[in-house]
């Protein structure tokens, strides 16, 4: 693994406490972040443009970006951070949309702070965003335009609020998360020399809330299973092997595998097709299998049981002869490492700090988000909400309420400044 960008030293503004920032501890850092009086005007710019933010949460929202087709929205994107002045707005080959504020100190590990793009929504789906009660509704509000909205909030406090960092923010937003995106755009990032060397940090934000903290990776592998044949008439061609039959006899076995419930692992068949009519023998059938663990071992465990049910029945259905074999094919179209962050890690004893700070009660959860990339690389990265909440997640009936979103950004904020320095 990449042993990661070596560790810098900071030179912070200077607070009442003037003991050299390597020795303060996390809770120490940001207690005397918050002091400063360029961070209280940042605050203070979140409160007063609340509405602002809003109507750019609705006119993101109305943007179509299905899986596969995040382009129109990722031109938005690139707009909005060309007009919050950062540097090196430009979008790669996968459409990821990347600026960069600059630090003091330029030669440092950047701290990057990232949002996704794309929604699960298949291209054509009708979307209508709304206000109503003073909550927001459309498909993929929350998921992920709330996250969407706080990168441009907190790109525009820290530029109004004159603050200067002193590493180097990359804001990122990203393609391909949700589904069978399989987080190509942040996978691609970090398939790229320059922020491969250069990034430190990762902050995911995703979706709403400041409950929780999303330090640990959740893996998964999703598989396209199809099982091929001869086909032929339900009457006169009986006895030639069947596809079909073939995948409900693989899933029976599969699906007698035993998973531990510590680290908790699951399995999934989530779609089967195939076949012609109600009277023919199907020439083909194919099956989608999803299988997620906290272990590694534990998706290595399954991914041979899929594979040994597969080629028991494929020899126990030799058909008629050996034109009428059955024949598989397993692809793998989806694979998200898991990873944790490390207890002892800086950015999680910095996320802590920070929710003390704010009087904030958040608990460490599992999931798969943007974040399990740079983990499995062995770099520090979480996702986190962006305040507020949200509710009926992946359908058009999505909503959010912007009640509370500040103090979802002034986590952002305070993490994201805690992990570069602020500088004189």
């Amino acid at each position: 693994m990449p042993s990661g960008p070596p560790t810098r030293t900071i030179r912070r503004e200077a607070s009442s406490n003037s003991r050299p920032p390597e020795e303060l501890s996390a809770q120490q850092e940001v207690a005397r972040l918050a002091e400063l009086r360029s961070i209280h005007e940042a605050f203070a710019w979140f409160r007063a443009h609340s509405h602002e933010l809003e109507d750019r949460q609705m006119e993101v929202t109305a943007i179509p970006a299905p899986p596969w087709g995040e382009a129109a929205r990722s031109a938005w994107m690139q707009g909005r951070f060309t007009e919050l002045g950062l540097a090196e707005v430009h979008q790669d080959e996968l459409g990821n949309v990347l600026g960069i504020r600059p630090g003091i100190e330029a030669d440092t590990p950047f701290v990057a702070l990232s949002a996704h793009l794309d929604t699960v929504f298949p291209a054509g789906t009708e979307i209508s965003v709304s206000r109503d009660a003073g909550k927001l509704y459309g498909p993929g509000i929350s998921d992920n335009s709330s996250g969407i909205v706080a990168l441009l909030a907190i790109a525009a406090a820290l530029r109004e609020a004159g603050i200067a960092n002193v590493a180097p923010i990359l804001f990122i937003g990203s393609v391909g998360e949700e589904g069978e995106g399989d987080l190509r755009g942040m996978r691609h990032i970090f398939q790229q020399r320059r922020w491969l060397d250069t990034i430190g940090t990762l902050i995911a934000v995703d979706g709403a809330g400041s409950d929780t903290i999303i330090a640990e990776g959740l893996g998964s592998r999703r598989y396209e299973v199809t099982f091929s044949g001869a086909g032929g008439h339900s009457w006169s061609d009986f006895g030639v092997a069947n596809p079909i039959i073939g995948l409900a006899r693989v899933i029976e076995r599969f699906t007698r595998t035993p998973v531990p419930l510590s680290p908790k692992t699951t399995y999934n068949i989530g779609t089967i097709r195939g076949g012609t009519s109600v009277n023919s023998i199907p020439q083909q059938a194919t099956m989608r299998v999803d299988t997620r663990s906290a272990s590694v071992e534990e998706l290595d465990k399954l991914e041979r049981a899929l594979r040994e049910a597969i080629s028991q029945v494929i020899a126990e259905m030799p058909g008629r002869n050996r034109k009428e074999t059955l024949t598989s094919e397993v692809k793998i179209i989806g694979d998200r490492p898991a990873a944790d962050l490390a207890l002892d890690s800086r950015l999680l004893a910095t996320i802590r700090a920070v929710d003390a700070q704010l009087s904030n009660v958040a608990r460490i959860q599992r999931a798969s988000t943007d974040a399990n990339i740079p983990l499995s690389l062995g770099r520090e990265a979480l996702a986190m909400g962006a305040g507020g909440s949200g509710g009926g997640a992946h359908t058009v009936h999505e909503w959010y309420d912007p009640a509370g979103r500040d103090l979802g950004l002034k986590r952002i904020l305070l993490l994201t400044l805690a992990m570069a320095g602020v500088g004189e």
